[in-house]
């Protein structure tokens, strides 16, 4: 088993992982702000960590992966004005507050459920943690990096800089920033502009609001998690994770805020994946170019040609590394497709020659040693990959070298007396290791009906369309209706061909 390396933002080079405690990790990841449904975008970070939380987990590790939920408004950037995002989307939903937030959370989950995500050890709430958020600010303000203005506390990072190393995370000097950074009305009473919030006065008509020492008000957006790190993980902590637009301003305040509330740089690794782009601009609700989850699923999106299965996108995240972008298109994701329907297939075939080898039902005769050192050479280049900071890419493109050998194992094109028992089970479980347990793929392994149920799917298909032919519209509908309460959706395409997809 090679020894790990992990890219470390901070220190901006692979190095060799060592846990603060031997045989235990401690990582925490940024979750989703659940005032609306998770994109397209949001399926990579924790797709990602999911792949990291297995690896873990696989070298033996005992891990404890915390993921929070924001479900307290916040600001996404200090350089905008304050809003509750939840009380905002509450109010256009015609929601109570908190029942947005269990709408979306849920939501949230059964997306993470079907792209066969392993839940975390821990997920706090930010809500749940308001009076840890508040002990965590009185010590900052006690320690006199933070003040008070109007029933709002702030961070105050010129103090902060002199003293610290402000930037260490994201490269930003704080000169610069300052001379960017635009100057609000709103934020006239900070002391500098590059001051962030740790606790924000609650005006009139704000709904979310929690009393404190200061008056009544809410938390400001890096606080939460530094508070709910060090209350699951301690500090300092093994990793922090998340997506890479998350470095600056949040990952950076977080550092700031959490080394005067403890004492420590709170995490000894940070982990940041990239982004997933559309032509090549981040996907994100600011740029009006997200899919939800749901549209991904049932291919309702406009800008979809039609709907992908949660594997299919799983697939699509896993074949690039984490830390390149990945961009969007329909002709990616159906060539995504076409790659795990190979891999699928692969790996049912393997699983019935194992299992006819395993029968008796064997080739008889002399292994080939070329043949045979062939795959023990791709599988210590899968476990080589994973210990490389998880390269799932290079993973995948060694079980795609590995396929053609498989198929012509079934062809006959590679004779069964080529490879012997224990090689055919290295294959095996090389695939069950790397595609199954850690990239947490699930194949179709293809039953003897999966067939039929082709055929029997396509003629309802044809028959729904007759019945839209001759406008019987009730028919067409009902039997719609009927497949989609089965899980099956039905996508009718441009060219007039009607698919179907699993949900």
């Amino acid at each position: 088993m090679p020894s790990l390396k992990i890219y470390n933002t901070l220190t901006r080079q692979k190095e060799l992982f060592t846990p603060i405690h031997p045989g235990f990790v401690g990582m925490y990841v940024c979750g989703p702000t659940v005032s609306g449904e998770s994109h397209l975008g949001h399926a990579k970070p924790y797709i990602t960590f999911d792949v990291i939380y297995r690896y873990l987990m696989h070298l033996g590790y005992r891990v404890r992966y915390v993921r929070n939920i924001t479900d307290a408004g916040h600001f996404e950037e200090e350089s905008r004005p304050a809003l509750d995002k939840i009380s905002v989307k509450a109010a256009t939903e015609r929601l109570e507050p908190m029942e947005l937030v269990q709408k979306y959370t849920n939501l949230f989950h059964q997306a993470m459920d079907r792209f066969n995500c392993l839940p975390p050890t821990i997920e706090p709430t930010a809500t749940g943690h308001i009076i840890e958020q508040i002990n965590m600010i009185e010590d900052i303000l006690k320690k006199g990096y933070a003040y008070v203005v109007n029933g709002s506390v702030y961070f105050d990072v010129d103090k902060y800089a002199s003293d610290h190393h402000y930037g260490i995370l994201s490269g930003r000097s704080l000169e610069d920033l300052k001379e960017n950074t635009r100057h609000l009305e709103s934020q006239q009473e900070k002391r500098h502009q590059v001051d962030f919030a740790l606790w924000k006065n609650a005006p009139p008509g704000h709904i979310m609001r929690w009393k404190s020492p200061w008056g009544e008000g809410f938390p400001g957006w890096h606080i939460e998690c530094s508070a709910m790190s060090a209350k699951y993980l301690g500090s300092p902590f093994d990793i922090h994770g998340g997506g890479m637009d998350l470095i600056f301003p949040h990952h950076e305040s977080e550092i700031a805020q959490g080394e005067i509330a403890t004492g420590h740089l709170m995490a000894r690794y940070w982990i940041h994946n990239n982004m997933i782009t559309v032509n090549g601009r981040k996907m994100g609700k600011s740029y009006n170019n997200t899919i939800t989850l749901s549209e991904m699923f049932q291919g309702t999106s406009p800008v979809l040609d039609r709907a992908y299965s949660p594997m299919v996108i799983r697939f699509f995240i896993l074949q690039t590394h984490y830390r390149s972008t990945l961009d969007f298109s329909n002709e990616a994701l159906a060539a995504a497709e076409k790659g795990w329907n190979r891999l699928s297939a692969a790996y049912a075939t393997l699983q019935r020659l194992s299992n006819s080898r395993d029968e008796g039902a064997g080739a008889s005769g002399s292994p080939d040693p070329e043949l045979e050192q062939k795959i023990r050479g791709y599988c210590q280049d899968c476990a080589d990959s994973m210990a490389d900071d998880f390269n799932t890419a290079r993973v995948l493109a060694t079980l795609f070298e590995i396929a053609p050998l498989v198929n012509g194992l079934e062809g006959g094109q590679i004779p069964r007396s080529g490879i012997s028992q224990e090689s055919l089970h290295l294959l095996r479980d090389c695939f069950q290791l790397y595609l199954v347990d850690l990239l947490g793929m699930l194949p179709d392994c293809g039953s003897q009906d999966s067939g039929k149920l082709d055929g029997v799917l396509e003629l309802v298909a044809e028959m729904r369309n007759q019945a839209r032919a001759r406008k019987d519209y009730a028919s067409s509908d009902r039997i719609r209706d009927a497949l989609q309460s089965l899980g099956i959706l039905l996508q009718d395409g441009k060219d007039g061909k009607t698919t179907w997809t699993e949900l």
